[in-house]
């Protein structure tokens, strides 16, 4: 729906007006109204408003990889530190300065752009180093069940069982660090040794775990193992600021993103998840902590589960209260889940095509998330140039601002990937290569079950190693935990626990005494804590609900994890 009999004067104004805003900005272009080019009717967004989520949508060829990257230049220069996923190998580009040409002066001028070249500070990162950077790696234990549940492709019984190893695990003192010890601790709890521990279970079944067994085997005939273990990248690498204050523009590698896509996208949502899970309540703040563009946002979602699904929807509404901004790049607004289309603020929709009914199907759905404006949005859309986008925001009051449709603004850095000489220099003059670069295999629980030492490694990467812990509060009784491990399995299986009390010999050896570890406030069920035992609730279950309000112990905390089942063991 348009406004009618308004002059192309009082469009313009009503431009204007709308993003007329106080506080610093992000400048994105000059609005197009009625066919032409206006200058004087710049679109920004507010730099504080990045943290309200957002969405660049749009066509094949549109240009939505080049938008993001404007964008994240004009973060970094404000000292905001970004995390980019490159899927294409062109966002390396941020680190050589753009080439000037007439063509480029002449489009810059039009939109009233100040254009200089410019190169920005690159962090290059690859997971588990598949690619040119820095590896990023998780523990097993760290990025938790759930995740782990969706690259394993298992449905929601399978889902529930690989729950309750990993809770075995947790009160077993038996470190996952990667794919060799999840298969081991599988491993002894469908052999005879482990069927009595298999029992105490209940819930979890030997035909199941077996077939867990089987996809884990698959994982790391996929060559996956490599992305799983230690040391684990601390997500507080991306928060980091250049010496002359911009922020660093983290930019992750993904050179086989089409055999992996399961596995990539969901370490993007880790990376969240443990940022979510470390971050303080930063309330509102004059510019973000962290812009994160998850590109190719509609693998996150395509055939994922419940629990899945409530888990980004939780993640994605309270992380901007930790001052983080999450960008989703994808086709179609039709890609993302509703729940968490309604929680994007700012719209960035570059064109859409109608060459089939589906396709009309989803420019018509598109159209009506936009407030009304004075554009024809259906004819708008579909004729969009290159470089071009229709857009609103929300203002520094909270209120959409007026849908513009507007010519974007070119980069200052070259649109397309640096030599590939530049980024292995930057990567060897990083100071993340020595902490991240080589693995290690510390003691876990694959040694623990064979009786074995760890296996010789390279020299460990400085910094602390994860801290082992049993989750007890330094004092605790062995009585006391069994006590809290009963009550926990009862609340999580429905039925009397099994498990012998201390007076019984534990079937299972025992493990080393853990170090102490520091203490940490009691979960409040209120506000952040109370949203995220209900996500916790609706993906692992009413009775792990229960029990999560009821945890008051260490030992309770370091069982509930994170929305996604994660749980960091890392210092700071």
């Amino acid at each position: 729906m348009r406004m009618a009999n308004k002059t192309t004067a009082e469009k313009l104004a009503t431009i204007q007006q709308g993003y007329t805003l106080e506080g610093a900005t992000i400048e994105l272009g000059a609005a197009i109204v009625d066919g032409e080019v206006h200058k004087e009717a710049q679109v920004r967004l507010p730099l504080a408003m990045m943290n309200r989520h957002g969405l660049v949508a749009g066509a094949t060829g549109t240009g939505k990889t080049v938008t993001l990257h404007m964008i994240a230049e004009q973060l970094s220069t404000a000292g905001v530190p970004v995390f980019l996923a490159d899927i294409k190998g062109d966002l390396s580009g941020l680190a050589t300065p753009a080439t000037g040409s007439e063509k480029l002066t002449a489009r810059t001028s039009a939109l009233g752009q100040d254009w200089q070249a410019k190169n920005f500070p690159v962090e290059f990162l690859s997971l588990g180093g598949d690619g040119n950077g820095i590896p990023v790696r998780a523990t097993i234990t760290s990025f938790g069940p759930i995740l782990l549940s969706r690259i394993m492709d298992l449905n929601d019984t399978q889902e529930s069982s690989l729950q309750l190893i990993f809770h075995f695990a947790d009160q077993k003192n038996l470190e996952l660090i990667d794919l060799k010890d999840l298969r081991a601790v599988i491993q002894f709890l469908t052999s005879d040794d482990g069927k009595a521990e298999l029992a105490e279970l209940g819930g979890l079944s030997k035909a199941t775990a077996g077939v867990i067994l089987r996809e884990l085997v698959g994982l790391e005939a996929q060559g996956m193992e490599k992305f799983f273990g230690e040391p684990e990248f601390d997500t507080a690498e991306l928060l980091r600021t250049a010496p002359d204050g911009r922020g660093v523009v983290s930019c992750l590698e993904l050179p086989t993103l089409q055999t992996k896509p399961l596995l990539f996208s969901t370490f993007l949502m880790w990376l969240l998840a443990d940022l979510f899970e470390d971050l303080p309540e930063a309330g509102d703040l004059d510019k973000p902590k962290l812009v994160f563009f998850l590109d190719e946002a509609h693998l996150l979602f395509n055939n994922a589960s419940k629990a899945f699904l409530e888990a980004i929807t939780t993640t994605v509404r309270l992380i901007r209260s930790k001052g983080v901004g999450i960008f989703f790049v994808t086709q179609t607004p039709k890609d993302v889940p509703a729940d968490v289309l309604g929680q994007l603020a700012n719209r960035v929709q570059h064109a859409l095509r109608a060459f089939t009914p589906e396709d009309a199907k989803a420019l018509k759905a598109t159209v009506s998330t936009f407030p009304v404006s004075d554009y024809d949005l259906e004819k708008t859309l579909t004729s969009a140039g290159i470089g071009e986008a229709v857009i609103t925001v929300m203002n520094e009051k909270g209120a959409p601002t007026p849908v513009a449709l507007t010519r974007l603004r070119a980069p200052e850095s070259v649109m397309g990937p640096s030599a590939d000489d530049l980024i292995k220099s930057t990567i060897a003059a990083s100071p993340l290569l020595a902490k991240y670069g080589t693995a290690v295999d510390n003691l876990s629980a694959y040694e623990k079950l064979n009786g074995q030492a760890a296996a010789p490694t390279g020299d460990a990467a400085p910094g602390l190693p994860p801290v082992p812990s049993s989750g007890a509060p330094v004092g605790t009784s062995q009585a006391d935990i069994d006590a809290e491990a009963r009550r926990i399995e009862e609340e999580i299986l429905g039925r009397p626990s099994s498990r012998p009390s201390t007076s019984t010999t534990d079937s299972f050896p025992a493990p080393p005494a853990p170090l102490p570890v520091p203490q940490q406030a009691p979960p409040q069920e209120s506000g952040v804590f109370g949203d995220i035992a209900g996500a916790l609730g609706g993906a692992l279950g009413g009775g792990l609900k229960s029990m999560v309000r009821s945890m008051g112990t260490q030992l309770g905390r370091d069982l509930m994890r994170g929305v996604f089942g994660t749980s960091s063991r890392r210092r700071r």
